[in-house]
């Protein structure tokens, strides 16, 4: 990986060290910082792609060692929205989570009109279930939000070929209900008694269209529905949304969840909309996979980590770090891969973090 940029070697653990000792677990505005936090140290930018941004990095160690990478990305012409509306699935390799990652193929592109998936196929999360690679993404139909469903996509192979789902895995809830206006944003884990989770961000039209505030576009909120077999159908857990900030006040949410078990714990990674600050990730656990504890930050801005020219007047979100994704080494999380907008093209890309132990 090209190092272009001075990396501080800037940590949550040194930032966190800077304030007085009776508050070194909590940030300048008192948030809690969690452990996984203090562990990450930064690596840099990789995907920098001309003429695309590139977003959702979601990585795996394939058999022989090398490090699959499947990512969304669309033409910059369409500039950052066009996600919603033209992005495709890519697939990059690299010797190591450190190294130039090469830009393989396209494995999953929109389809046209008549699918499900016709306008867009976006948010891959990539896992090795049963043998198998599972690919979880979000496509829509119609280049809004309001059609936008999970699918899974299947292969032996991380080089294929890919069985595309002519249904989506999670229909949107029934009119009226929390989550009657999509289902995306798809982390999976597979539970010790032998049944799939898939969790999924949902919100609730009404909410959505109606708000008497502008600036609000609904509260995004988390569901679980599990299934017996690994292709569906998938059940909605009775007692959803499992995670809802809405009752903190102020419109307080999340996006972005990445889901594992670690020990005998589920942990949680997500982007922060507003229960700190939109510039943090957030860091949860929970027993169960279904009642989560109290957020904590889990990684902070790009600026903590990274001196970078200033932001362009084009790119709104520049210097977040979003869509948390997890590769996993010897069955322990040891990068970090998030998306950022910005990089040498000035559009977006992967910023990966290794984590510490």
């Amino acid at each position: 990986m090209k190092r272009r940029y001075f990396l501080f070697q800037l940590s949550c653990f040194s930032a966190a060290s800077l304030l007085p000792v009776e508050s070194m677990a909590y940030g300048a505005e008192g948030e809690r910082v969690s452990d996984f936090c203090k562990k990450l140290k930064p690596v840099g930018r990789a995907l920098e792609m001309e003429g695309y941004y590139v977003w959702c990095n979601s990585p795996v160690q394939a058999p022989d060692g090398n490090i699959h990478v499947f990512f969304s990305r669309w033409p910059s012409k369409k500039g950052m929205g066009g996600w919603i509306n033209s992005s495709e699935i890519a697939h990059a390799v690299a010797e190591s989570p450190e190294s130039p990652f090469r830009y393989v193929e396209t494995v999953l592109a929109p389809r046209g009109p008549g699918y499900w998936d016709a306008t867009t196929c976006h948010n891959p999360h990539i896992r090795y279930v049963d043998g198998k690679y599972c690919l979880f993404y979000m496509g829509n139909s119609n280049g809004r939000t309001d059609t936008k469903r999970i699918g899974l996509a299947i292969a032996d192979s991380l080089n294929g070929p890919w069985k595309r789902p002519d249904r989506p895995l999670l229909e949107a809830g029934a009119p009226g209900a929390w989550d009657d206006h999509c289902t995306t944003n798809p982390s999976f884990v597979k539970h010790p008694d032998g049944r799939y989770w898939l969790y999924y961000k949902s919100w609730n039209t009404e909410e959505y269209q109606h708000s008497k505030d502008p600036a609000i576009r609904g509260n995004r909120k988390y569901g679980l529905a599990i299934s017996e077999k690994l292709e569906g159908p998938y059940v909605r857990y009775s007692g959803n949304p499992v995670i809802d900030f809405s009752q903190k006040g102020n419109n307080r949410q999340l996006e972005d969840a990445f889901v594992w078990r670690e020990g005998r714990k589920f942990k949680l990674l997500a982007r922060d909309m507003g229960v700190f600050n939109h510039e943090v990730g957030l860091y949860m656990e929970s027993r169960d996979g279904i009642k989560w504890g109290e957020p904590e930050i889990a990684y902070r801005s790009l600026k903590e980590y990274v001196q970078e020219p200033g932001a362009p007047s084009h790119l709104k979100r520049y210097g977040r770090l979003e869509r948390p994704q997890l590769l996993f080494l010897k069955g322990k999380p040891a990068y970090l891969f998030t998306a950022a907008q910005g990089g040498k093209f000035m559009t977006s890309s992967a910023f990966i973090f290794k984590i510490e132990n």
